[in-house]
C-alpha cells in the first residue's frame, strides 16, 4: 500500500501529519493507514520542543471518510473478545492525541465522518472552513453499529450529553457553522473565498497554526483535557429524562426496526457517569454486541452496493465518455415535470419546460422553481435562492424551442398513443446527438422507441414521486438504445445527486414489478374489511416510510390504474385488476392532486384525513361476509403485503416471465 500520511514541520515547533492516498479518491482509516499514524505519534511523541501537531487532508472535499467498512465485512466468524480487542486497539490509538506534549489540531475541509470525526474528537481543537462540503458526523447507526474508536466517550464530553445523544443516534452530519453553536468545532475558516485551492489550504494551515499558538498561551487545552476525562455532571432526573425522551423519539424514527441507535443512547447515558477510561472499555463491550450481528451485516452489505453503484457508470465499456449535458427540455409540467425541472435547476442546469395547458406550465414552473429554492435552515424558499434558480426555467410553448437541448425528458400522461404522437411531432427538432427519455413508470421503451428515426438515442429516464425526496431513478435500456445514450442517462441522474439504475426493457421496469403485488395486495385486504390504518400501519412497522394506501394516494390513482393494467396485462395470473382503483379513478378520485382518493385533502396541505364518501365507495365493493371472517393480526397483514414481493423479487432475479 502507497503511503498515506506524511510528516512535514511548517515551522519548527510545528508538526503537521497531511493525509493523502494516492490510490483512492478520499482518505480511509484501513490498517496501514492508522499503522502509518502510530509510528509517527510514537516518534513525536518523544518530542519536548513541539508547540503543536496539526492534522489535514489534500483530499478536495473529504478530510477523512471514514473507517474501511470493507475491512468490517471481511471479518467474518470474528468473536467477541476478537472484537472487543480491536475496538480498544483504535481508540487508545487516538487516545494519544489527547495526551501528547503539544496542542493536538484537526483542520478540517471536506468531510470528515465516522472514525475520521473520531480521530477529530480526540484532538484538543477542530477547524472548519466554510466550504458546504465541510461535515461533521458519525453515521455509524447507519450500519447497524455505534462510534467504537472513542466517539461516545469523547463527543458527549465536548458538546454535552444532550447534543452527543443527538448526533449519534441520529446518524446527520452537521456543517462547521452548526458545528461551532454546538461546540464541536472551535473556528469556521472562511476560505471558500480563496483565490485558488492552495490558497485555501494554506489559510486554513496558518489558522491552525494560530490557535496552537493561542492555546500554548492560555493553557485552555490542558484545562479541557482534564475535564474531558472525568464523568459528566448530570443529575439522574436529567439523565432520566434525556433517556425517556431520546429513547421515545428513536422508537418512533426507527420504528423498532434498528437496535444500535437505542444501543448507543443506553451506552452514552450509563458511561456518562464514569470517567473516560472507564467509559471507553464500556464503549467496546458495546460495540462488540452489534458487530456481525445479522442486521449490521446487512446495512455493510447496503452500504456496500450503493457504493458500488455510485461507480457504475451503467455500461459495461467503463471507459465510455457520457456526453456532457449542458441543456435540459422537460415536456410536461405536471407533478413529475415540475419536479425533475426543480431537480435539474438546483443542479444550476438550464431547463426548458413546455405543457399543453397555459395553467399547467405557470404552475409547474412555479413549483420547480420553489422546490430548487427550499433552505432547510429557513423551511421554504429563500429570495436570494429564488433569483438564482428563477432565471434557470424558460417557459415555451414550441417544439423547436428545444433544439438547443442536449436531453429532452418527457413527462406528459400515461399514454403511449399520446406520447409517440409527440415524439414524432419533437423529434425533427432535436440536435442530431440530443437524447431523447421518457419518465414513464410502465410502457414499453422498445414500443415507444418504434416510430422514431433514432431509436438507438433514446431511453427511459424514470424518476419517483416526490422528486426532491426520492434518490431512485430508474434508466431503462431499450433494445436499441446504445451505450452512449445509456451511459449519459446514469452520469445525468447521478450528477443530480440521484442513485441510478439500470434495468431492462420490462413490464414494470423493476421497480413497479416488485411494488405492484404488494400495492395489489393492499387492495384486496382492503376489500377484506381490514382498515387502512392496520394495513398502512403494519407496512410502516415493517419500515416502509408510509403504508400502501397512502402511496396510492401520493403517487396518483390513474398512474396506479395504469401501470396496473400493463402488469395486468403481462402477468395476468399473479395481478388481480381491481374495480375498486378503477371506479376511484372514473369517481375523479386521483389522490393528493385531486384532493381527494382514499384519503379527503384539504387545500395546499398533503395530510390526509379520514373521508366518508371513500367509504360510502368502498362498501360497493366489499367481499361477501368479510366483516364476519377472524381479523387480521398485524403479522398476518405484514405477511400478506411483503411475501407476495419477496416471490416477485425471486422471479427478477432468475430471469423470467419477461413479455416484452
Amino acid at each position: 500500500m502507497p503511503q498515506v500520511v506524511t510528516l512535514s514541520f511548517p515551522e519548527p515547533d510545528i508538526a503537521l501529519l497531511t493525509l493523502d492516498d494516492p490510490s483512492k479518491g478520499a482518505n480511509i482509516l484501513a490498517r496501514p493507514v492508522l499503522e502509518e499514524i502510530a509510528g509517527h505519534l510514537e516518534a513525536l511523541e518523544k518530542r519536548t520542543d513541539l508547540a503543536g501537531l496539526i492534522f489535514r487532508s489534500l483530499k478536495p472535499g473529504i478530510f477523512i471518510a471514514g473507517a474501511d467498512i470493507r475491512e468490517f465485512a471481511a471479518a467474518e466468524n470474528i468473536t467477541k473478545e476478537e472484537t472487543i480487542a480491536l475496538a480498544t486497539e483504535g481508540r487508545r490509538l487516538f487516545e494519544r492525541l489527547s495526551r501528547t506534549p503539544c496542542v493536538t489540531v484537526a483542520a478540517i475541509d471536506g468531510i470528515c465522518v465516522g472514525g475520521g470525526a473520531e480521530l477529530a474528537v480526540w484532538c484538543d481543537r477542530r477547524l472548519m472552513t466554510d466550504s458546504p462540503k465541510t461535515q461533521i458526523g458519525f453515521p455509524e447507526v447507519k450500519l447497524g453499529l455505534f462510534p467504537g474508536w472513542g466517539g461516545t466517550v469523547r463527543a458527549p464530553r465536548i458538546v454535552g450529553l444532550s447534543n452527543a445523544v443527538e448526533l449519534i443516534t441520529g446518524g446527520e452530519s452537521i456543517d462547521a457553522k452548526a458545528a461551532v453553536l454546538m461546540g464541536l468545532a472551535t473556528d469556521v475558516v472562511p476560505t471558500s473565498k480563496a483565490q485558488s485551492p492552495a490558497a485555501g489550504a494554506d489559510q486554513l494551515l496558518q489558522a491552525a497554526i494560530g490557535l496552537v499558538r493561542g492555546e500554548k498561551e492560555t493553557g485552555d487545552y490542558l484545562r479541557d483535557r482534564e475535564r474531558w476525562s472525568k464523568p459528566i455532571t448530570m443529575s439522574e432526573t436529567e439523565l432520566g429524562f434525556l433517556g425517556a425522551t431520546g429513547s421515545a423519539y428513536i422508537t418512533q424514527m426507527t420504528k423498532g426496526q434498528y437496535p444500535a441507535p437505542i444501543a448507543a443512547l443506553n451506552l452514552m447515558l450509563e458511561a456518562s457517569q464514569s470517567d473516560a477510561k472507564s467509559a471507553g472499555v464500556q464503549e467496546a463491550e458495546a460495540f462488540a454486541e452489534l458487530f456481525g450481528t445479522p442486521i449490521n451485516r446487512a446495512l455493510i452489505n447496503v452500504f456496500l452496493l450503493t457504493d458500488r453503484n455510485k461507480k457504475d457508470t451503467g455500461v459495461a465499456d467503463r471507459n465510455l465518455q457520457p456526453k456532457k449535458i449542458m441543456s435540459v427540455g422537460v415536456i410536461g409540467a405536471g407533478i413529475m415535470g415540475s419536479g425533475i425541472t426543480g431537480a435539474t435547476i438546483k443542479r444550476e442546469l438550464p431547463v426548458t419546460l413546455t405543457d399543453a395547458r397555459p395553467e399547467s406550465l405557470a404552475g409547474g414552473m412555479r413549483k420547480a422553481v420553489e422546490e430548487a429554492s427550499y433552505d432547510k435552515v429557513a423551511k421554504g424558499p429563500t429570495t436570494e435562492r429564488l433569483l438564482k434558480f428563477a432565471p434557470l426555467v424558460r417557459a415555451v410553448v414550441a417544439e423547436s424551442e428545444f433544439a438547443r437541448c442536449d436531453l429532452v425528458i418527457e413527462a406528459v400522461v400515461e399514454n403511449e398513443k399520446v406520447k409517440r404522437e409527440l415524439y414524432a411531432k419533437l423529434e425533427q427538432h432535436l440536435a442530431n446527438d440530443a437524447i431523447l427519455a421518457s419518465n414513464t413508470s410502465a410502457i414499453s421503451i422498445g414500443r415507444l422507441a418504434s416510430g422514431l428515426k433514432h431509436p438507438e438515442r433514446f431511453c427511459g429516464i424514470h424518476f419517483f414521486n416526490p422528486v426532491r425526496k426520492m434518490p431512485l431513478v430508474e434508466v431503462i435500456r431499450g433494445p436499441q438504445s446504445s451505450d452512449q445514450t445509456i451511459a449519459t442517462a446514469v452520469a445525468f441522474a447521478k450528477g443530480l445527486g440521484k442513485n441510478p439504475i439500470v434495468v431492462e426493457d420490462g413490464p414494470g421496469f423493476l421497480v413497479n414489478r416488485l411494488l405492484f403485488p404488494y400495492m395489489n395486495e393492499a387492495l384486496e385486504l382492503l376489500v377484506s374489511a381490514v382498515p387502512i390504518k392496520a394495513i398502512d400501519g403494519a407496512a410502516k412497522a415493517f419500515g416502509m416510510p408510509m403504508g400502501p394506501i397512502m402511496l396510492y394516494d401520493v403517487v396518483g390513482l390513474d398512474t396506479a390504474l395504469f401501470a396496473g393494467a400493463v402488469m395486468h396485462e403481462a402477468f395476468p395470473e399473479r395481478v388481480l385488476a381491481s374495480p375498486l382503483l378503477e371506479a376511484m379513478v372514473k369517481a375523479g378520485r386521483l389522490g393528493q392532486k385531486s384532493k381527494a382518493g382514499f384519503f379527503a385533502y384539504k387545500e395546499k396541505s398533503d395530510r390526509g384525513e379520514p373521508d366518508p364518501a371513500f367509504d360510502q365507495l368502498l362498501a360497493k365493493f366489499a367481499k361477501p361476509g368479510a366483516k364476519d371472517a377472524p381479523k387480521l393480526d398485524g403479522k398476518a397483514i405484514t405477511e400478506r403485503l411483503f411475501l407476495p414481493m419477496l416471490l416477485e423479487a425471486t422471479r427478477v432475479l432468475e430471469g423470467d416471465d419477461i413479455p416484452f
